[in-house]
């Protein structure tokens, strides 16, 4: 069955690259984002963990742990790592889980048949600190993740989580944000210290300035 947005993370233990994990211990009390791979050799995934591997700083800075999972095993993983890094001249920081057994491909339904009976789609889950599914995306094998949406997706979550703003379309940090409906409007000066722009009644703007 598939998971859905407010879904509790399926709990798993596994073998990773940086050792054992109990997943919900791992991610403690911080964001996380879950994301699969195919299969490790493959031409997509290098340039994608390398570019994990490059934005771990912001990653970091959005308090989100990144973890990948491959059906392949934890011998082929670390033979895989000299390749991702020399490609893309990073440090591999990334943890990479050993999934021959295809538990976590299966509690998180990565395996598409139609698609392919043997190797994971590209999922990827986004989990906040209370362990719910707040993002689910798929694509398929041959297209590689766009990071900087990722990013963008986890300020949007966060935006909301913590101060109760929706971003518009197209929306990038920096830009005005929306009040979350469920905030009345004569609330919105005492919550937020400005005057909203007012375009309908349920659309009102604030500057990103009222985010310290």
């Amino acid at each position: 069955m598939s998971l859905r947005l407010g879904d509790i993370a399926p709990n798993f233990q596994a073998e990773t690259t940086k050792g054992h994990i109990d997943f919900h211990e791992w991610l403690g009390t911080s964001w996380g984002m879950l994301f699969s791979h195919p299969a490790d050799f493959t031409p997509v995934c290098t340039t994608e963990l390398g570019k994990t591997a490059l934005l771990a700083g912001e990653f970091a800075k959005r308090n989100t742990k990144v973890i990948a999972v491959s059906v392949d095993d934890l011998e082929s993983h670390n033979k895989w790592i000299p390749d991702i890094e020399d490609v893309n001249h990073i440090k591999v920081n990334v943890p990479i889980i050993a999934d021959e057994g295809r538990i976590v491909a299966t509690l998180y339904d990565m395996i598409h048949p139609n698609a392919s009976e043997k190797t994971t789609v590209r999922s990827v889950f986004i989990i906040g600190p209370d362990k719910k599914i707040k993002l689910t995306l798929t694509y398929p094998a041959s297209t590689g993740r766009n990071f900087n949406e990722l990013l963008r997706v986890l300020d949007s979550l966060q935006l909301a989580a913590d101060h109760s703003l929706a971003t518009p379309a197209d929306w990038v940090k920096g830009e005005n944000l929306i009040v979350v409906p469920a905030v009345p409007t004569d609330q919105i000066k005492g919550k937020y210290g400005v005057e909203p722009e007012i375009v309908k009644p349920y659309l009102r703007y604030v500057p990103a300035s009222v985010v310290k």
